[in-house]
């Protein structure tokens, strides 16, 4: 009642407020791209690592996914994670403990996501497609440590991406056999025997479970490192 009184006291109807709102929204959308194209285009070669918030410090995983990052930054490779806490956390501070920027997404939730310290860049995010976009537009490689339904979106966003020729194909490296095997095995024997996708999909995506073949396979990628996007696949990520 209090908006609609003030809308109405403005000699606006709610409708035309709440068009109001959603065109300011928009100049907030473009503020968020504009601010990531500009701090993230300098940070190349890049490696984006995805996983669970919920991952204690203690938790092998952490550990292995520190030690990814760490490896990854020695060899000079930015590291770019959603800059909360858990497995994003060991990103970064593995990152920063290399040589390579540590860089940390930010996204406003009313939980779960507190920015952790180990960020050299961190940008914040109201929306969650501005995210993805600067998660997927400067990355080498994508290294999916164990996580939830987040990290799940993610990882379906970045074969989908692959797959249709959106982006380039570049190394999505799941870590953890016991992990994903079981996601593996629907895919294949659910999602490909129906017809809904095709066995060479799954060859979008392989399976380490060791930091440093992790850091061999994306250097076995790139044999002469040269991470810069030819003019066709800058033309391609212009459309994402």
């Amino acid at each position: 009642m209090k908006e609609k009184a003030s809308a109405m006291l403005s000699g606006l109807t709610v409708d035309d407020a709440l068009m109001t709102r959603e065109s300011e929204r928009i100049f907030q959308i473009m503020t968020e791209f504009a601010e990531g194209f500009e701090r993230l285009s300098t940070i190349r070669p890049s490696v984006t690592v995805f996983g669970s918030s919920r991952t204690s410090p203690d938790h092998p995983w952490y550990k292995a996914a520190e030690r990814t990052s760490r490896l990854l930054s020695e060899e000079g490779f930015s590291i770019i994670s959603g800059g909360g806490p858990g497995l994003m956390e060991a990103a970064n501070k593995g990152a920063k403990a290399g040589s390579a920027s540590s860089v940390g997404l930010n996204i406003q939730l009313p939980r779960e996501q507190i920015p952790n310290t180990y960020q050299d860049v961190a940008l914040h995010f109201r929306h969650f497609f501005a995210r993805k976009v600067m998660f997927v537009k400067y990355a080498s490689a994508y290294v999916v440590f164990p996580g939830g339904l987040g990290t799940l979106d993610e990882l379906a966003e970045i074969l989908t991406l692959v797959q249709t020729g959106k982006t380039p194909r570049i190394p999505v490296i799941l870590m953890g056999t016991a992990f994903w095997s079981g996601l593996v095995d629907w895919l294949e024997n659910s999602m490909v025997a129906a017809g809904n996708a095709d066995s060479s999909d799954l060859t979008l995506f392989s399976i380490l479970d060791e930091p440093k073949d992790v850091v061999d396979a994306i250097l076995a990628h790139y044999p002469d490192r040269d991470f810069t996007p030819s003019q066709e696949e800058r033309e391609r990520l212009l459309d994402l």
